[in-house]
């Protein structure tokens, strides 16, 4: 409900996944979705709710898109923001951008996740690199700010 054609500048966030051995977790946003159904995207993004902490909004998120309880949970790019169209309907998004690590496998809940896999950091960034037309807009915008920062804090 909070995306429609004239949607006004809130809080949302992205969360980037990543396991013990430093894989980044991709999904597929589900195809029923209303913003961007089947598209390739970043693991988890959200909204927190009124007065909820995005931090706990992220593990939040994590736990009902994906069924995972994050061991840690790092602000990367806490300036982010992003304003983009999709059939008619407007993201007006800030958009703190998050890292997290987990240990175990995701069970992704059907309506938020269509399918997901595990890939090398930098195999993602060199494939969101040369076919950004395959990714979400706003995982594209940060992956060109995250590329470096991601591979010296957390990998």
């Amino acid at each position: 409900a909070s995306h429609h054609a004239h949607t006004p500048l809130h809080l949302a966030f992205s969360c980037y996944v990543f396991n013990a051995k430093g894989k980044f977790l991709l999904t597929q946003r589900a195809l029923s979705k209303k913003v961007w159904p089947g598209v390739w995207t970043n693991s988890c993004c959200g909204h927190p709710g009124p007065g909820e902490q995005t931090d706990d909004a992220v593990k939040r998120r994590l736990q009902y898109e994906l069924g995972l309880v994050p061991l840690t949970v790092q602000l990367v790019l806490p300036d982010f923001r992003y304003r983009t169209e999709f059939n008619g309907i407007v993201e007006n998004e800030i958009c703190p951008v998050y890292t997290a690590r987990v240990s175990s496998e995701p069970k992704p809940n059907p309506q938020e996740v269509e399918a997901y896999r595990w890939i090398p950091w930098e195999a993602f960034v060199a494939n969101v690199t040369e076919h950004p037309e395959r990714y979400s807009y706003w995982c594209v915008k940060q992956v060109a700010q995250l590329k470096d920062i991601v591979t010296l804090s957390v990998l």
